[in-house]
């Protein structure tokens, strides 16, 4: 797919992997992008900028972007829009997305998610499942539920919510969940997560104390519905189950500075995919946590009497929890990570230098677990 903008935007990584119907589209420019590295300092251990000098880096949906606004004041409003990818490169058009010499297309702007007076949009996600007309935008301290109508032309606010509390409380981050009929939104504001339910626009549940800083992106184990992943700038990676959020159910402290995505494999969730300003990308075995804790299972009635298990295949003991591989082909932070869509076994990674890595889980690893 040849796109007109280069891949030096973390929301990109949703254009490659995403649907091929619909497409993120942000158009920040180059004046963002001076200005993030004014924010951020690229994010490295060795700069000194402070973890807490900017928002996080939004993580839009497959339909929208995050444009940037500068009005007269200079003041950086962020706001969100729905795009729609080119009748040719949907599946079915006559033009490959993979034909290097086809030209630049250009996206149709649909409608605008117009926060109105309630703030900068820091981050809006798609309902998972569904007909693909409801999306969540977090816009500082307010959750707000959009309808799309017919050709998704226009959107209309369905209902929203406000985060009450003291200071100048913002939203960092957000997750729509794909269990419970995606009834439920998982929120970050500073270093806490909260819980709502779509439905009455509630809190269901609070972590308040989440991580040491800034919490930085979520996301939901997409085959245990109650598990979700967290990651920061306290350089940690923890596991919660919202059932019971005293403690986390694991903790990973693999990197040695902020930890700016986590990624679960939308096929076996026992793969987690992390990205951090410490240049690295880090995939972990999780399997301890996920929906095969003990591996592939075979009930011994389905073994016919020549597949009988042997003795110290039924004594061994279950996979244990473990880093796979780190990645350092990036010269850079590292601001986003993802898996593809289209083949669970490749992920892409994409650092501040505009330097897009696409990688494979180890062969080995493969075969153990399809085996």
């Amino acid at each position: 797919m040849v796109l007109p903008y280069s891949f030096r935007s973390p929301v990109f990584l949703e254009l490659v992997f995403g649907s091929v119907g619909s497409v993120t589209c942000p158009t920040l420019e180059q004046d963002t992008r001076r200005e993030l590295a004014a924010g951020l300092s690229a994010g490295h251990p060795s700069r000194t900028s402070s973890p807490h000098t900017c928002s996080s880096a939004p993580e839009p949906g497959a339909l929208t972007g995050l444009p940037r606004k500068m009005p007269a004041d200079s003041r950086v409003v962020t706001c969100a829009a729905v795009w729609r990818m080119p009748a040719e490169l949907e599946p079915g058009g006559q033009e490959s997305p993979e034909d290097a010499t086809s030209p630049a297309h250009a996206l149709e702007l649909l409608c605008h998610l117009e926060p109105a007076a309630r703030g900068s949009t820091a981050c809006v996600a798609w309902e998972p499942a569904g007909d693909g007309k409801r999306v969540i935008s977090l816009a500082d301290n307010h959750v707000l539920l959009w309808d799309l109508q017919e050709s998704s032309s226009q959107a209309t606010l369905a209902s929203s919510a406000s985060l009450e509390g003291k200071g100048q409380l913002k939203f960092t981050t957000g997750r729509w969940s794909p269990h419970h009929n995606c009834s439920q939104v998982a929120t970050a504001n500073d270093t806490a997560i909260r819980g709502w339910d779509t439905r009455t626009m509630s809190q269901i549940y609070c972590i308040e104390s989440a991580h040491g800083q800034l919490v930085r992106d979520l996301d939901f184990n997409p085959n245990k519905q109650y598990y979700l992943a967290s990651c920061g700038d306290d350089c940690k990676v923890r596991f919660w189950d919202t059932r019971n959020v005293a403690e986390p159910v694991k903790t990973l402290e693999e990197h040695s500075h902020w930890v700016w995505n986590v990624r679960y494999n939308h096929s076996h969730d026992q793969l987690v995919l992390t990205g951090s300003s410490d240049s690295r990308v880090i995939l972990s075995n999780m399997v301890s946590i996920s929906s095969e804790p003990f591996g592939h299972l075979v009930d011994d009635d389905d073994l016919s009497d020549q597949e009988e298990r042997r003795p110290e295949e039924k004594s061994q003991e279950p996979p244990q929890d473990s880093v796979i591989a780190t990645y350092e082909e990036h010269e850079d932070s590292v601001y986003a990570v993802d898996w593809s869509s289209a083949d669970p076994w490749l992920f892409a990674s994409l650092s501040y230098d505009g330097r897009l890595v696409i990688n494979r889980v180890p062969r080995a690893l493969k075969y153990h677990i399809l085996l």
